[in-house]
C-alpha cells in the first residue's frame, strides 16, 4: 500500500499510527539525513537506505511488537537480575 503525504511531519505521522513498530526504513540521498531522520520513527529496527541488518545489533520493536530485546548486551541484560545492598 502506497499513502500519499505533504511534509515529513505527516509522513511520520501516518508511519508511526500503528500498534506495532517491529522494523522500518528510510531512503534518503544523504545517509546522514537519513539517520536524523531515522530518530523520529517509532521502530525497534530501522535500516537505511536498504543497509544489511547488523546481527550484532539488538532486535526488538516497540508497542504490540514488544519491549524486548535479543542480541547485544540489551539482550543479555534481560536475562540478568539486579540487586540493590546496603
Amino acid at each position: 500500500m502506497i499513502i500519499p503525504f505533504d511534509s515529513e511531519e505527516e509522513a511520520f505521522e501516518i508511519a508511526n499510527d500503528t500498534q506495532y513498530g517491529l522494523a522500518g526504513a528510510i531512503w534518503a540521498g544523504d545517509p546522514d539525513r537519513a539517520r536524523a531522520l531515522a530518530r523520529n520513527l517509532r521502530a525497534g529496527r530501522i535500516r537505511i537506505n536498504g543497509s544489511p541488518v547488523n546481527q550484532r545489533a539488538p532486535h526488538g520493536g516497540f508497542r504490540l511488537s514488544g519491549i524486548g530485546r535479543e542480541f547485544g548486551h540489551y539482550g543479555i541484560e534481560e536475562f540478568l537480575e539486579y540487586k540493590a545492598i546496603g
